[in-house]
């Protein structure tokens, strides 16, 4: 049976949690610059006060969410097998990632909008979006580079251009489902486009095991 002590941190965790999902939600909804911090605790029914016990800015309360997401992003990249040499986990993360997407578009419409308005220097997020395309782009060529280690890419495929066209595919079909998401099969067009750098099937292993 747990103290009561414990019972406060648990608490505490799971309205840290709320308060991040929530965030989340309205940042995507009305933007970071169109959030405020009473909208925030309104919507997880606590005071401002009790919102600025967790998160005394929203620069805090941002930072937060961009983290909770990129931890929940890694977990995804690694059950795919994103540490093997042969880079074929990262790219099946990639069309896992544009799978899981279709459920969250909290999420997606959350990226849409703060990576249109961080590209203000200005902007609180600005630093950790362009860090973020920079660590993106430059895992993808890591990926395809080993690829081509273990023979399974396209001899004349680029792998630092493909990284960027990956990369902007990946963004550019997220807008286009958020728009309308009965017209766009994201996971399906990401996983055709890597298949046609490469001599393997993405998922022939998997489906040989």
């Amino acid at each position: 049976m747990s103290t009561p002590i414990e019972q406060g941190y648990a608490a505490g965790r799971a309205r840290r949690e709320k308060i991040i999902g929530v965030a989340t939600e309205l940042f995507g909804r009305v933007g970071f610059n169109g959030a405020t911090m009473l909208e925030v605790a309104q919507e997880c029914g606590i005071s401002r006060a009790g919102l600025s016990h967790h998160f005394p800015t929203k620069e805090s309360l941002l930072e937060a969410v961009l983290e909770t997401r990129d931890k929940e992003d890694y977990e995804r990249f690694r059950r795919n097998g994103s540490a093997a040499a042969d880079g074929l986990g990262v790219l099946r993360g990639m069309v896992d990632l544009a799978e899981h997407n279709t459920a969250v578009p909290g999420i997606i419409g959350l990226y849409a909008v703060l990576s249109a308005e961080a590209g203000s220097a200005e902007h609180p997020a600005h630093d950790y979006f362009v860090q973020r395309y920079e660590r993106i782009r430059r895992g993808t060529a890591r990926a395809l580079e080993g690829a081509r280690s273990a023979g399974h890419l396209a001899a004349d495929t680029d792998v630092d251009e493909t990284a960027i066209e990956l990369t902007a595919l990946m963004d550019g079909l997220q807008v286009q489902w958020l728009l309308d998401p009965n017209s766009v099969d994201m996971p399906t067009a990401i996983r055709r486009r890597i298949e046609e750098v490469l001599t393997v099937p993405l998922f022939a292993e998997l489906v040989a095991e």
